[in-house]
């Protein structure tokens, strides 16, 4: 769940301070909403199922949009999608899809949807491997990007590749080596705040040198 990376002449700079005197990236320093979930979402750890599943379910229907629009309505995918919760989700019927198509309020993508209906199950079938959690941590790199630009800020990385293809083997779509990394990004697994962010190192998980503990 991530942001598009804007690379316009203001973001190529780096940080922008805001009049609260933090600094943040160009896409988090107007948008109230995205402030706010760059402030107290974007990158910090995610290590429950069912939050973890509807973070891979956003970044899917994110692609091709801007963050933003699948952030204003994720109030209604988590209605129309009963939370998230991967076994209500997993038993979904052709009736559901039919529901979904109609309801307004989310992207009405049937390819999408489908594809969130069979990673609920792929996410149910994974609990047999130690789960979904654990399985896309362990895609976690020995060391984070530090970049001090957003033109520093890579869109894909060997191990967004690798847990790409992994997932892929255990029945999921829609998670292509760049969603995978926007994904990785959202949930602490790679940190790419800029360097002069207020945010950077926030998640306890990098040390500021960039390595893991």
């Amino acid at each position: 769940m991530s942001p598009e990376k804007q690379q316009t002449p203001a973001a190529a700079n780096g940080a922008v301070v805001c009049e609260d005197g933090l600094a943040r990236p160009q896409w988090a320093a107007a948008d109230p909403l995205l402030r706010e979930y760059y402030d107290t979402e974007w990158g910090m750890p995610v290590r429950d199922e069912r939050g973890m599943f509807e973070r891979i379910s956003l970044e899917a229907f994110q692609a091709g949009l801007s963050w933003a629009t699948i952030l204003r309505k994720r109030p209604a995918f988590r209605a129309a999608f009963h939370d998230f919760d991967p076994d209500t989700v997993a038993a979904y019927t052709e009736d559901d899809v039919r529901r979904l198509m109609a309801d307004a309020g989310i992207v009405r993508n049937e390819q999408k949807i489908r594809a969130t209906i069979g990673n609920a199950r792929a996410t149910v079938a994974l609990r047999q491997e130690g789960g979904l959690v654990a399985f896309v941590w362990s895609f976690q790199p020995e060391k984070t990007p530090e970049p001090r630009t957003a033109a520093e800020i890579p869109t894909r990385s060997a191990e967004s590749a690798a847990l790409s293809k992994a997932l892929r083997a255990k029945g999921f779509t829609f998670t292509g080596p760049t969603t995978m990394f926007a994904l990785m990004e959202a949930v602490g697994i790679v940190d790419t705040h800029l360097v002069d962010s207020h945010r950077r190192g926030s998640s306890g998980v990098w040390p500021t040198a960039g390595a893991r503990p």
